[in-house]
């Protein structure tokens, strides 16, 4: 089978490019014949440029052209899209409508039903424009960017290919990540029988298991959404509490991000330097290792997430994670299962849960070992390619 991916990569490079990347050398090492087509938001220097992206991010007849001289040349089975914004564009799904090519598209966010992609504002969940023809109340609150302007192009975008029946019409198959962001596709528009679902995955190295340490760990980008902010909260309170319980155990964070500088003030200013350590970003072997070693990780996610890899990885581990009663988070890690989950946006129910969940050393061990299998039942390479594979034959068999 030969297949044609589009990806629009970010100047954040995050989890998507890595899931791009893993599924192309998946398929290549069965056999297939890949071509990755990528553009880049590096190229959007100066004002010029980035006007000209702005209009381009609603329909691009430029990279249309790119696309047909793309699938003249390659002459692949599928296209495969991950990601069109916005230098892509919509127009990319009408040049394999004239080429008689279906169509797959990974949703890795909410792109679709939200300008923000994130379905957050504010530091909240935000459903306000999902449904509506037109996101007024995202482009008065400037929700992409910060920017009304910027954001009124993006509500354009998507109301206009709504209008004209893209999303419906011109894509053959939707790839969601979990049944709870196919459940808000749905409410957003998006018809029920195009979407399938089909979780990320890793590929796990071989690794000497090594005994578990006196620690908790967090893995992610310190940034608002991600709940660090809350995490170092709940770490305050229980210092709060004095006597009352025991002390919160050691807590590793791993990661960078706009908010870290805030974030080792307040836990300095705090006294909690002896509790927290700030590690930085690290390697991917070196967080595998901190993740073998680990007694819990907590993943304290504000916004829905799509399908956050750092869990699977941990489940590859056989570590149990600690997630909030929230969006995808929810249905991928199960209590007394997998994990634990706490009242999102709580720190004191979230310091409680850390607290019982590393007092129970039976009960921890029984959710490694039911993590671990439930990487090896749903998360690894093999099961994923006959899942997208299965997917890809049929948008062919259509």
């Amino acid at each position: 089978m030969k297949i044609l991916q589009l990806h629009n990569r970010y100047q954040i490079v995050g989890g998507e490019e890595g899931v791009v990347q893993a599924e192309k050398q998946l398929l290549e090492s069965h056999g297939h014949q890949v071509r990755l087509l990528e553009v880049t938001n590096d190229d959007l220097v100066g004002a010029k440029a980035k006007l000209g992206a702005a209009i381009g991010a609603i329909y691009s007849q430029a990279s249309k052209q790119l696309v047909l001289e793309e699938l003249k040349s390659f002459q692949p089975d599928v296209v495969h899209v991950h990601n069109f914004f916005p230098l892509l564009s919509p127009s990319v799904y009408d040049a394999c409508q004239d080429a008689g090519i279906p169509v797959v598209q990974t949703l890795h966010n909410y792109r679709l039903i939200c300008p923000k992609a994130m379905l957050f504002r504010d530091g909240q969940v935000c459903e306000v424009c999902v449904g509506k023809s037109v996101a007024i109340e995202g482009i008065q609150s400037g929700c992409y960017r910060g920017s009304k302007a910027q954001t009124a192009v993006v509500a354009a975008m998507l109301s206009y290919h709504q209008w004209r029946g893209t999303w419906a019409q011109r894509v053959t198959t939707y790839i969601a990540l979990t049944e709870f962001q196919k459940q808000k596709l749905m409410e957003g528009g998006l018809p029920a029988d195009k979407i399938q679902v089909k979780s990320n995955f890793i590929e796990m190295p071989e690794m000497a298991p090594v005994d578990r340490q006196d620690f908790v760990l967090f893995v992610g980008r310190l940034a608002e959404e991600k709940g660090v902010a809350d995490l170092i909260a709940a770490y305050r309170y229980a210092q709060s509490s004095g006597d009352a319980n025991p002390p919160l155990p050691p807590l590793q964070v791993v990661g960078d991000g706009p908010l870290k500088a805030e974030l080792m003030a307040e836990v300095e200013q705090a006294g909690l330097n002896d509790r927290i350590t700030f590690l930085g970003r690290q390697d991917k072997m070196q967080v595998l290792n901190l993740m073998q070693t680990a007694q819990v990780l907590v993943f304290p996610s504000i916004w829905y997430e799509g399908f956050p890899l750092t869990l699977a990885e941990a489940f590859a581990c056989g570590l149990p994670a600690i997630v909030p009663n929230l969006g995808s988070m929810a249905e991928i890690v199960k209590p007394n299962q997998t994990g634990f989950q706490f009242r999102s946006r709580d720190v004191e129910d979230l310091a409680g849960v850390i607290l019982a969940a590393v007092s129970d050393h039976d009960r921890l061990q029984r959710l490694s070992r039911q993590a671990r299998q439930t990487y090896e039942q749903n998360y690894t390479a093999p099961i994923n390619y006959d899942r997208l594979v299965e997917i890809y034959q049929n948008v062919l068999d259509r």
